[in-house]
């Protein structure tokens, strides 16, 4: 099959496309043709080295996290059949033309495949920080980097729960953010006093998913560490500030997460879509930051 791969650390150019065998699906496992894939901020840092010191990889290695695609062969104990529609984290690379999985969840008719592939981290990651920072109905939410993929989904979420949600981002997406019911703030210098102007009390609970060095402005907007989580900032380490990386990949998140897209309205904003000989270009773009919606690769 084809596949993306690297055999060292560096920048989109040690990206290859690769002829590797189909592997086969193991206990619990079902392999995909790949339909869809979503492009991550994770698969470049991987790929640059940035994250060595905490996720171990082998090469050659294939990119990739988020998966769409078509049950293709299943393996004991797996319950899917052939021809299953499904979507979820990939455990083999998802930037191929097959990829194995485990936490998968049948992926809804409505649901188009660049949507259901940009939905497990971004979903996931929204609702498990929306958990930890304990929001309640009729409080003031800010949210750092609302505009982004992350952000964009946490903001509607917390909307549709009765919050008043303020969420910085770029001057493009301002008016992006009104229209989903966020109250938008402009980013930058200058972005501590924006938000006390446009808050109309005390602000409950910071949810950074910009890392843009927003932590201690947040610390002073609240008057205390409580209820500030970052999912992008190291600074956290050093602000004894909750950083939230990693949650739980399981079929019923899927199916949570998805529910807020076919159920509830909430809308993906989506960027470019690339060919798999394209990847390198895809992450390059993901890598410049901007993108103006999710990234996602379409493989066939």
């Amino acid at each position: 099959m084809r596949a993306i791969t690297f055999s060292t650390y560096g920048g989109p150019e040690v990206l290859q496309l690769s002829d590797v065998p189909v592997p086969e699906p193991g206990p619990g496992q079902v392999r995909l043709a790949v339909r869809a894939v979503g492009v991550n901020p994770i698969d470049w840092k991987i790929r640059s080295g940035a994250m060595r010191q905490n996720s171990q990889i082998a090469f050659p290695h294939i990119p990739g996290l988020e998966v769409a695609g078509v049950v293709d062969a299943v393996g004991d104990g797996a319950d899917f059949a052939l021809g299953d529609e499904v979507f979820g984290w990939s455990e083999t690379g998802a930037y191929a033309e097959y990829a194995l999985a485990k936490a998968v969840a049948p992926k809804p008719a409505n649901l188009s495949w660049p949507d259901a592939a940009a939905l497990p981290v971004a979903g996931e990651t929204a609702l498990r920080v929306l958990g930890l920072l304990g929001i309640r109905e009729g409080e003031t939410l800010l949210i750092h980097g609302a505009s982004g993929t992350v952000g964009r989904f946490a903001a509607q979420v917390a909307v549709a729960r009765g919050l008043t949600v303020i969420g910085t981002g770029g001057s493009r997406s301002l008016e992006d953010l009104k229209s989903l019911g966020v109250v938008p703030v402009l980013y930058g210098d200058g972005w501590l006093e924006r938000v006390r102007e446009a808050a109309p009390g005390p602000v409950d609970a910071v949810f950074d998913a910009a890392g843009r060095g927003a932590l201690p402005g947040s610390v002073e907007l609240r008057g205390t560490k409580d209820r500030i989580v970052t999912i992008a900032d190291g600074a956290a380490f050093e602000l004894d500030i909750p950083f939230s990386s990693m949650g739980e990949q399981t079929r019923e998140v899927l199916i949570e997460v998805a529910g807020w897209v076919t159920d509830r309205g909430v809308d993906i904003a989506h960027g470019r879509s690339y060919p798999l000989e394209e990847a390198a270009a895809a992450q390059a773009e993901s890598e410049g930051g901007h993108p103006g919606g999710k990234l996602t690769i379409a493989v066939s």
